[in-house]
Parts: structure tokens; sequence; C-alpha cells
């Protein structure tokens, strides 16, 4: 009897550890914050084909638009922890959103098992070819002579472009006022319309633009110049040393997926980010693949959250 309580005991576990292993068995989907055309649906469908050769299944891109990220973050964080829901994060949802919601419906640092950093990039400041400004310093004047301030959009409240506009009217004392959207893409279409005069944009949503001479850069929010936009200064060489906001996308799983699965969608994702050809469209995004262990990106999305809550703090935002 005990001998084949045992053997039980081994077959359902050798059963588990062989389910486990099995490990995608259908199509993963990774979910993005925002609309078709932004940043996130941009990376997130430039990754997702091979890192679905790598994991052996589809990886498909949903897009859940709204509140910055949030409601995608929100989605993701009552997903079954499977492995099969991933969550492409961006800085507003997984760390600035706790300083500027009150009630959050989920904890960044609760509901989510950090998986990988995946890009860094910095944002551009992009006008439509009506604005007369053709430098940073002209578009401050601009600005501070419009009635109501100068508007400028953004792809939602809290996300890395509403936080660089309003660190950017902290340091220039500039007048502008803000005109969230659910993501970049629709962001760009109002500008690209002349509806919006001025855009936080991302880089990979403005760079096609940008190059097609269809709106103007003026700076990039980035404590270096983007290799996308190498005749572009940052803000802070335009005169207000010190500015930096940086953005980027990183993959989260809900909390309490297995450990071994974690481990696995990491070494896929790296593998992703570091393959070649990849890396060679992301770059030309202006994003920089910035592959991490799950324990590396924990660490870095605590100071991220440090850090953003003292800016949200001294720049006074809050949430509309």
């Amino acid at each position: 009897m005990i001998r084949t309580l045992a053997a039980i005991t081994a077959f359902a576990w050798a059963g588990g550890a062989f389910a486990q292993g099995s490990y995608p068995t259908r199509p993963v989907t990774m979910v993005v914050g925002f609309a078709p055309g932004g940043g996130g649906d941009i990376t997130g469908r430039t990754l997702a084909r091979k890192f679905g050769d790598y994991l052996g299944q589809n990886v498909v891109v949903e897009n859940r638009a709204g509140a910055g990220g949030n409601i995608a973050a929100a989605s993701v964080a009552k997903a079954s922890p499977d492995g099969y829901t991933l969550f492409l994060g961006n800085v507003g949802a997984l760390t600035v959103a706790p300083h500027l919601v009150a009630r959050l419906p989920y904890d960044p640092m609760r509901d989510f098992a950090p998986i990988s950093l995946g890009v860094v990039f910095a944002n551009v400041l992009v006008v439509h070819p009506s604005v007369p400004a053709k430098t940073l310093a002209e578009y401050v004047s601009l600005s501070n002579t419009t009635p109501g301030g100068m508007p400028y959009g953004t792809s939602g409240v809290g996300s890395a472009g509403h936080l660089s506009g309003e660190l950017f009217k902290l340091v220039a004392k500039v007048n502008l006022t803000h005109v969230p959207y659910k993501g970049g893409g629709p962001a760009m279409s109002d500008l690209l319309g002349g509806q919006v005069p001025s855009l936080f944009a991302s880089a990979p949503t403005a760079v096609p633009q940008v190059k097609s001479g269809k709106i103007r850069a003026l700076a990039t929010t980035g404590p270096k110049r983007s290799a996308s936009f190498p005749d572009v200064p940052t803000i802070a060489e335009s005169g207000y040393p010190g500015y930096e906001a940086t953005n980027w996308y990183g993959l989260v799983a809900p909390a309490k997926t297995p450990r071994d699965i974690i481990e696995r969608v990491n070494r896929e994702f790296v593998k992703t980010l570091n393959a070649p050809d990849i890396r060679e469209q992301l770059l030309s995004h202006g994003e920089e693949p910035t592959p991490t262990t799950p324990e590396e990106f924990g660490r870095f999305m605590q100071r991220e959250l440090a850090t953003w809550g003292k800016v949200v703090k001294e720049a006074g935002i809050q949430a509309e």
C-alpha cells in the first residue's frame, strides 16, 4: 500500500513537472496599455513575432487603452498567474500611477512579478508645422504669450510624456496646458491634423513623422542626444541643465506566476531583445534594448517608484 501511494505521488509530481515544463501550449497574450500606433504598441509588435518564435507559440499583442496604461495594468493584475497573460508595462502604469491615483485598483510592487526591463528611450517635443517656433527658446516664448498656455498632447495622464511636460513646466516656468489622449497614436494623429499644436511624444511614435518632414522636433528629454535625432538638442542642453525624463517599457506577469515560467519567459524575452534584427529595429525607433534579470528589473522598478514620487510631488502633478 505504501509503495502504491509513493508511486502515485511520484507519478503526479512528474506529471505536474512535465506540465509546467511544456509551457506554453497555446498562444500568449502581451497586453499594451495604449491604442494602436503609439510607442507601446509599436514596441510590442516589434517584439511579438520573434518572442513568439523563441517561446514556440504565437505572442498576440492586445491593446487596452486608457488612463495612461492603468486600465491594462489592472486587467493583467487580475489575470490568471499561468504565464499566458503578460503586460508590456510603462513607466506611468508601473511607477507613477501610485503617486497620482488615490484608489489605484492594483499595486505595481505587490500584484506583478517582474520579468525583464525591455527598452529605455527619451521622449521628444514635436510641433505642427504651423507653429512658428523653430527652437525650444522660441517655443517657451510663444507658449508664454499664448492665451491659456500652449496645449501639448500626451498618451495620457501619468504617462512619461505627461511627466516630461509637467517637469518642463516646472523648470522652465512655461505656460503649458496638458491635453491627454488614450495613446500616442491618437495624439500623433491630432498633431498631424493640427488639432493640437505640440506633443511630448515617444521616440517610436515620432521618428517616422519627423523624418518625413510632417512635424518638427524641438528637443528631446533624455540625458544625451537620441541616436534617432542626432541634430535635435536635449532640453538640458537647450538652457535647462539637469532636466531629464526618460521613458521605458518592461515585461511583467501577474503575481504568483510560477518561478519556472518567469525564468522561461525571461530567457526568451532577453534573447528577443538581443537578436540582431530586433536590436536594429528598436534602435531605429530611438529605443535602447535593455534586458535584465527579474531581480534587476524589480530593483529598477523600486528606484523608479521613488524617483517619480519625488517628481510628482515637486511638480505638483495631479490626476485630471
